[in-house]
């Protein structure tokens, strides 16, 4: 507890909450300046919380991410069959992503762009993510998919494929278009046939009128 008796922690939740709120508000990032002005608190306090100002915006990236994070934990602990772990890994963060795309549809293509612009300070949680893709892509070669397959390479074949249900700004044009039934049809096939297998489709070196 600090001397005026408020948690620091709380006291820090409920500033990144505000800044979070000013950004949906103003459409932009928010600095430790403008948010001490917007949560009426003085700037040494702000600087005492978020010593730096990439501080607060990576408190920012923490907060968005959380529920992702506890998502993909949740999934890879259960005792699902592969393929329904990783249907679930994917969906479940698909649907949240849309249910805040829908609540507000400015604020989440403001998020975006943020990320987009400060990449760096999102990349941890993207590599946390493939760490744990590649853990369900074991379990799974562990009972023949994937036959062939280096993790890495499973990986990247993996993330292209379903690409439209993990980057986030994809639902700013795409939503309309994506469902749980299209994604629940592309682990079937992911489960059915990826493999490092030859089919045949870079066979032919050029082309003739049948």
């Amino acid at each position: 507890m600090g001397g005026s008796g408020i948690d620091p922690e709380s006291e820090r939740d409920r500033l990144v909450r505000t800044a979070m709120r000013m950004i949906e508000e103003r459409g932009d990032e928010v600095t430790r300046t403008a948010l001490a002005a917007g949560a009426g608190v003085p700037r040494a306090r702000i600087e005492a919380l978020f010593p730096e100002e990439t501080d607060l915006f990576d408190a920012i990236v923490e907060r968005w991410f959380v529920d992702h994070v506890a998502i993909m934990e949740d999934v890879l602990a259960s005792d699902l069959p592969p393929n329904r772990k990783m249907y679930e890994f994917f969906v479940r963060r698909f649907r949240l992503q849309r249910e805040r795309f829908r609540a507000d549809p400015a604020a989440f293509k403001v998020y975006c762009e943020l990320g987009a612009a400060h990449f760096e300070r999102v990349r941890s949680y993207v590599d946390l993510a493939d760490h744990y893709l590649c853990e369900l892509i074991a379990q799974a070669q562990a009972e023949g998919a994937f036959e062939g397959l280096a993790i890495d390479d499973a990986l990247s074949l993996i993330n292209q494929m379903v690409l439209p249900y993990t980057m986030a700004d994809v639902l700013t044009y795409m939503e309309p278009r994506l469902s749980e039934e299209k994604l629940a049809k592309i682990v079937d096939t992911l489960f059915a046939g990826l493999s490092a297998v030859d089919g045949g489709a870079r066979g032919i070196k050029g082309l003739r009128a049948a």
